[in-house]
C-alpha cells in the first residue's frame, strides 16, 4: 500500500505519517527514510523533535537527503519518506550553491520507483501553494517541481490525505487501520 500526505507546516503530517506506516508494518520492519539535511539550529531541534516522537515506535532511520532510490537497496519492509519537500529543495538547490532545474523530474521519477518497488511507502509533503507571494524564478521553478510531483505521488498512490490542524481529510482511498 502507498500513501501521500500533504499539508500546511507542523499539521500532523508526520505524526499522521508515522501512525500509518506503523499500521502498515505489523511486525515487519519498519523504516524512517529522513531527508532533511540541517543547516542551523532550528533544522536541528526540529531533527530532535522528530527522533524524540519515534523513540520506542520500531523505526530504523535511513539519512537519506538525496538519491532516494538507492535506499531501497537491500532493505524490505515499510518505508516512512519525511519528507519529498525537503528532498526535492537538497536536489535542487545543491551544496556547492548550484541549482539544478532538472531535479524535479529526476525525483518525481525516483519517487514513484520508490513507491512501485516498496512493500509499502508513505509519502510526506509539505503543501506551500496557499499564499498569495510572488516569488523569484528558483523559488517559483521549486513550488511547480514540488507540485508536479505532489500531482504524480497523488495519481500513484492508493491513499491520499491532506493534514489540517491534527487532523486529516481523506482524498482518496483508506488509512491502513
Amino acid at each position: 500500500m502507498t500513501i501521500f500526505l500533504s499539508g500546511g507546516s507542523k499539521n500532523g503530517k508526520s505524526t499522521l505519517g508515522e501512525r500509518a506506516a506503523r499500521a502498515l508494518a505489523g511486525e515487519g520492519p519498519l523504516w524512517y527514510v529522513a531527508t532533511m539535511i540541517p543547516h542551523d539550529e532550528e533544522d536541528r531541534a526540529r531533527i530532535r523533535r522528530h527522533r524524540q516522537d519515534r523513540e520506542g515506535c520500531g523505526f530504523q532511520t535511513v539519512e537519506q537527503g538525496w538519491d532516494l532510490s538507492s535506499c531501497l537497496a537491500g532493505r524490505c519492509g515499510t518505508f516512512l519518506v519525511d519528507s519529498v519537500t525537503a528532498l526535492l529543495a537538497n536536489e535542487m538547490f545543491r551544496p556547492d550553491g548550484s541549482f539544478d532545474p532538472d531535479a524535479p523530474r529526476r525525483v518525481c521519477a525516483d519517487l514513484l520507483r520508490f513507491a512501485a518497488g516498496a512493500e509499502h511507502a508513505v509519502f510526506v509533503c509539505d503543501f506551500i501553494f496557499s499564499d498569495a507571494g510572488r516569488y523569484d524564478g528558483y523559488t517559483e521553478a521549486y513550488r511547480r517541481g514540488l507540485a508536479d510531483i505532489g500531482k504524480a505521488l497523488a495519481a500513484c498512490c492508493d491513499t491520499v490525505a491532506e493534514t489540517c490542524g491534527g487532523n486529516y481529510i481523506l482524498c482518496k482511498g483508506a488509512m491502513p487501520w
